[in-house]
């Protein structure tokens, strides 16, 4: 008797990767690399006012023949990507390992904004923490105490910005 097998949990980057390679494609990005890690290509600097829109390859058989990258940029910073572009180039052929990226074509329009990253955890204000520290009472750990003194302040919301 076969037992009926049981469907295993699958990483959602598995079952969307076939689609997404597709969708890059035609949009001349044969690696989704450079969009998905355009900050790390490029920097924080960058990508926040960037974002690669193609990547257009000649079409000639030519095997040393580079492609150019076609970036979004929004309005006045266009001038700082043109003066900038030997920088991008060499960071994107650095990431890919070849040179695959010979010029870049810059087009100014709207950048889409990506989700902030967390702030760093901020300090609890030195007073808030010396109040907390105070109604703990006695502790063999004078560092555990400490601990809980700040985290105390920090839940009691007695933070600074750092």
């Amino acid at each position: 008797m076969n037992k009926p097998r049981r469907a295993q949990g699958r990483p959602l980057a598995d079952l969307v990767g076939g689609a997404l390679q597709s969708a890059f494609k035609r949009q001349g990005f044969a690696a989704v690399d450079i969009i998905s890690h355009w900050e790390d290509i490029v920097g924080p600097e960058l990508a926040g006012r960037t974002e690669p829109l193609r990547l257009v390859w000649p079409r000639r058989e030519d095997p040393f023949s580079t492609g150019t990258l076609t970036v979004r940029v929004e309005g006045a910073y266009a001038l700082e990507l043109q003066h900038l572009a030997p920088v991008v180039i060499e960071r994107v052929n650095r990431y890919f390992g070849w040179a695959c990226v010979g010029r870049l074509a810059i087009r100014q329009g709207p950048v889409t904004r990506k989700a902030r990253k967390a702030d760093l955890p901020v300090e609890p204000d030195p007073e808030a923490v010396a109040q907390v520290e105070q109604s703990l009472g006695e502790f063999e750990d004078e560092e555990l105490k400490s601990a809980l003194a700040r985290l105390g302040a920090m839940v009691k919301g007695g933070v600074t910005r750092a």
